[in-house]
């Protein structure tokens, strides 16, 4: 499957999610969905920035924008962390690095000295038609959410002046 590029419309991909129910990136057309990769459920800095977006959840559903959060995780692992967390959204148990492959954020990091594959911390803007239309790789979890919440007002407006 090739990947995603900007100013194209993604793949229809069938994703896990939390609550154990089988999704399409399609059925999120017809709002905008912002979705945030993340390196590992419960770790620090992932909930720091799940809990960025939970904090701000009616500021984007205001803009009629849905979030899911991804991971490598397992279903389990994502429930947890979702419930522990209490995020009002859906996160993505990409066991198969399906998703993660097609939004090419498997990155070679360093861990301790050591060179591992792992989700590069990255977001994704996909507009009603399901069309990318912005990205943020190696993202910085302090501010971001205000970013990426004014890209998606922008967006908006874009649309309504267009």
């Amino acid at each position: 499957m090739p990947m995603v590029e900007l100013n194209k419309k993604i793949p229809d991909l069938e994703i896990t999610l939390s609550s154990n129910k089988p999704a399409r990136l399609s059925d999120y057309q017809g709002r905008h969905l912002l979705l945030y990769f993340y390196p590992r459920a419960s770790t620090p800095g992932c909930t720091t920035e799940g809990q960025n977006f939970r904090d701000q959840i009616n500021k984007f559903r205001r803009q009629s924008c849905a979030i899911l959060g991804a991971s490598r995780d397992s279903v389990k692992a994502q429930a947890r962390f979702r419930e522990k967390q209490q995020f009002p959204f859906e996160l993505v148990a990409d066991t198969d690095e399906t998703l993660c492959r097609l939004f090419d954020v498997i990155k070679m990091k360093n861990m301790y000295g050591k060179q591992v594959l792992g989700i590069e911390r990255s977001t994704f803007l996909i507009d009603k038609e399901g069309v990318l239309r912005q990205v943020w790789r190696k993202v910085k979890v302090a501010g971001h959410v205000d970013e990426v919440l004014l890209a998606v007002k922008q967006l908006n407006q874009s649309l309504k002046q267009g």
